[in-house]
């Protein structure tokens, strides 16, 4: 019995002095849909560390954006704890410096960059600096183009993504870069109200060191359907370090191999079925996971093999759910869920067995609607989110 309650002390001390878990989630003071915000953008800071202060409060820092679309960040927290933050339809970023995570900075914010306007994505880099997609260039709703931002959004270098004869409707969206392959990826999807146009059905392959545009790939149509192709809007890598995969809005997965050669090819290998898979996925080990809007599901495929994945588990989210923003802890299988329909004014969780690859929703959540500190009183919409711990 002595041994037993020894035992136990230990795992409570170990509990007790466990780092606390954060989760920094870049939203808008608004009831309605994207779009039509009624107060402002803002970072809020959430206390996720297991225990009865789940969910609390610890920081929250407006910014002077109008809450439009506050839309993506960063993936996953940077090193040098400078978060960037776009906010689409505003046309305005904002960097976060969220060294002290008690008091985050509403640091430097920016817009256009060498002519090229609405910021979508961002990637950070080993040395400081920052890789953007901007998806239009100008007032001519031309294509937009990969940027090489500074830690304070200052342009260094600004590449066109126009692809003459290949895609009139390049839109650069979401942004990989391959450090070690001396290669950066970016996927192809307008946003509103850009997606009324022409449809966009490309991948594209940039040297990182330079941004020269190497080579925009078409992606080929599967057989059974017409639009699975369309809108290349995330791409992952896997732990090869070589193989990209890259989901589109509709639905399809492609495998993206030779990216370091001359010939680099883009491959199908999976339908998710439906036809809207416009959500943000993770990779937890060498599972992909996919928020599927359509299936209102998260969707965990093998990818140990990414010319053949295989769904393992499928984890139901409601009828209502429409999962767009996902975010992993590394290690830990733990997933953050932000999204549409029931989803819209909630952060919820889910968890991935990273050994079988199954999920389980997690019955803890955080409501969004609630007076704030800044004297909004009503529900934020989360968008970018990622753990900090």
């Amino acid at each position: 019995m002595r041994a037993f309650l020894s035992i136990l002390a230990l795992l409570l001390v170990a509990a007790s002095s466990a780092p606390p878990r954060y989760l920094v989630s870049w939203a808008m003071e608004s009831q309605e849909i994207p779009g039509h915000g009624e107060g402002r953008d803002v970072l809020a800071i959430f206390d996720v560390s297991d225990g009865s202060d789940f969910g609390k409060l610890v920081a929250y820092a407006p910014t002077a954006i109008r809450g439009e679309t506050a839309h993506h960040t960063n993936v996953a927290m940077p090193a040098n704890h400078r978060l960037f933050a776009s906010d689409f339809m505003a046309d305005r970023s904002q960097i976060f410096d969220v060294t002290d995570v008690h008091h985050p900075l509403a640091a430097e914010s920016f817009s256009d960059a060498a002519g090229y306007t609405h910021a979508h994505s961002f990637a950070a880099l080993s040395n400081g600096n920052v890789l953007a997609t901007y998806q239009i260039k100008g007032n001519a709703d031309e294509p937009g183009a990969l940027v090489e931002l500074d830690a304070h959004g200052k342009v260094l270098i600004a590449a066109s993504a126009a692809a003459p004869g290949i895609d009139e409707n390049v839109r650069p969206y979401s942004v990989l870069p391959i450090e070690s392959l001396d290669r950066v990826v970016t996927t192809s999807a307008p946003m509103p109200p850009l997606e009324i146009k022409t449809p966009t059905s490309v991948v594209q392959i940039w040297r990182l060191s330079d941004l020269a545009l190497l080579k925009t790939i078409p992606l080929s149509k599967p057989p059974f359907t017409t639009s699975g192709a369309t809108s290349s809007d995330d791409a992952l890598l896997l732990d090869d370090g070589k193989t990209v995969l890259v989901k589109t809005a509709s639905c399809g997965l492609f495998a993206l191999t030779g990216i370091d050669g001359a010939n680099p090819n883009a491959s199908y290998v999976y339908d998710f079925g439906g036809r809207v898979c416009s959500g943000v996925p993770v990779l937890a080990g060498h599972y992909w996971v996919e928020a599927q809007q359509s299936a209102h599901a998260l969707i965990a495929l093998d990818v140990r093999d990414p010319m053949h994945p295989i769904e393992v588990s499928r984890l139901y989210l409601g009828p209502t759910a429409k999962p767009h923003w996902l975010a992993i802890e590394p290690g830990t299988g733990s997933i953050v869920i932000n999204g549409f329909g029931s989803l819209l004014h909630r952060i919820s969780f889910a968890s991935i067995d990273l050994r079988t690859g199954a999920m389980m929703l997690d019955s803890r959540s955080i409501d969004l609607n609630r007076a704030w500190p800044d004297g909004w009183n009503g529900p934020l919409i989360a968008h970018g989110t990622v753990f900090y711990r």
